[in-house]
């Protein structure tokens, strides 16, 4: 099956959700995961209309940024070290993984004038040890300081479930990041407008959609895997 074929196989699904909770199917933004995949098939995901690209390996990200970062938005989805920050400034539109004061001031100080980064807050909300992110109560705090960033815009949060078998189990989970997020919304600080919700794969997207996710985030499921 194609990439187009997978995608087109996925806004249906994705319209059949929405449909469901009362939601617009165009308030979901669907981001193409494509750190298993060449070049090529990236290109083909753009081909096929997706929009979003989503990268969590600087090496990768930048190859396949150079070679077609005029195409699409970009966002990179992973654990970023903050040497390593140098080399998406200026490239990525998206950061998913913003979790320490270190790497919001190095984000700022890399960001040349004009410029901002679109970051996504990672919040552990499971509690899994082995998951990077804030816990829930070290949020509003955390986006308080980074009022002292100004290249620094809080489009939002970012969390991942646990994989479960049973997808339902993940709903009190997008559930309590979107609390968390409406209580960030309510402060109506400037630098933290935190509209969007990014959280869903492809194995419980449905229910992060029903939880209110804005973005989703779809590897193997829309490119495959080589």
């Amino acid at each position: 099956m194609t990439v187009k074929e997978r995608f087109s196989q996925l806004q249906k699904k994705i319209n059949d959700v929405c449909e469901s909770c009362n939601r617009d199917p165009s308030s979901v933004q669907i981001v193409a995961v494509t750190k298993y995949v060449s070049m090529e098939t990236t290109a083909e995901a753009l081909d096929a209309g997706l929009l979003h690209i989503g990268e969590n390996r600087t090496e990768g990200a930048v190859q396949k940024w150079n070679g077609l970062g005029d195409r699409g938005i970009w966002h990179f989805i992973g654990s970023l070290q903050s040497r390593k920050v140098k080399e998406i400034t200026g490239k990525f539109e998206y950061l998913h993984s913003l979790d320490r004061l270190s790497l919001a001031k190095e984000l700022d100080k890399r960001l040349e004038d004009g410029q901002v980064m679109k970051c996504f807050v990672q919040v552990n909300v499971s509690g899994e040890q082995s998951k990077s992110g804030l816990t829930p109560g070290e949020v509003i705090p955390f986006i308080n300081d980074l009022a002292d960033y100004p290249r620094i815009v809080i489009v939002g949060l970012m969390t991942m479930a646990p994989f479960y078998d049973d997808p339902e189990l993940t709903r009190p989970i997008f559930r309590k990041l979107r609390e968390i997020r409406d209580s960030v919304q309510e402060l109506e600080l400037a630098h933290a407008p935190c509209k969007e919700l990014s959280m869903g794969m492809s194995n419980d997207y449905h229910v992060a959609i029903e939880e209110g996710a804005t973005f989703i985030r779809i590897g193997s499921a829309l490119v495959g895997k080589e």
